[in-house]
């Protein structure tokens, strides 16, 4: 297991913005943190009332919004329109290509999300967009499955073999996860503070797991955390 710090990520700060990067993206490069197995890019977005990202273009990638606080307007080159907020995901196949805008619709209130890209499986998928709302209770104190290759359990579909798994985990809660052989892990603390394996983690912090080992979840405090399943690194 490598506990990558949250003080460790690459930091964008744009005034309307906010940005801190898992992975190398825009200004921010480490060769070392180029992604890991599938997953390209995971960013802790704080944007600003009344502000976001303007119609812009994607290819060639799976994309999912998890919200943490807030909400965000979408709209896309397929004539999709929605206000995502607390609690929600949204996934876009970018595919041959789509041009899509995330804005923060509130006058008042800031937006705090995580901008998730996963490598497809093939190039050249046709383009599409889904959102769901996840009910608290299905992830409190429990792991819920929020994306998979199957859609199963009412998940999103993705177009990779990935596993996205969240839990939002109540103060002094403990929480276990054994996957199957072959697999790597990522977990992400969205928020909060776990113990994991006996390893203090806390907001912005993550854990990685190249080789998948049986993991315990001990909550510090209210913690949200996601957990990627992912194709052996």
């Amino acid at each position: 297991m490598e506990i990558r710090l949250s003080n460790s990520r690459g930091h964008a700060q744009y005034g309307w913005l906010e940005s801190f990067h898992s992975f190398s993206f825009n200004r921010y490069y480490d060769p070392s943190r180029m992604g890991f197995s599938v997953l390209r890019v995971i960013n802790d977005d704080f944007i600003q009332p009344a502000h976001g990202f303007g119609m812009h273009p994607h290819q060639d990638m799976e994309i999912i919004t998890y919200m943490l606080q807030g909400s965000i307007e979408h709209r896309d080159s397929l004539g999709n329109g929605a206000i995502i907020e607390t609690g929600d995901v949204q996934r876009m196949t970018a595919g041959t290509g789509m041009v899509h805008s995330e804005v923060n619709p509130s006058e008042t209130e800031q937006t705090h999300l995580l901008q998730i890209w996963l490598m497809p499986s093939e190039l050249g998928l046709t383009p599409s967009y889904e959102d769901k709302k996840i009910p608290f209770s299905r992830k409190l104190n429990q792991w819920c499955l929020i994306a998979s290759s199957d859609a199963r359990d009412d998940s999103l579909i993705i177009h990779q073999d990935v596993d996205l798994w969240a839990t939002y985990l109540s103060a002094g809660r403990s929480l276990s996860y054994e996957p199957k052989v072959g697999r790597s892990l990522y977990l992400q603390v969205a928020t909060g503070s776990v113990n994991l394996n006996g390893a203090h983690l806390q907001q912005g912090d993550a854990a990685v797991f190249a080789e998948a080992d049986a993991l315990t979840l001990e909550a510090q405090s209210d913690a949200e955390v996601l957990l990627f399943d992912l194709p052996r690194e």
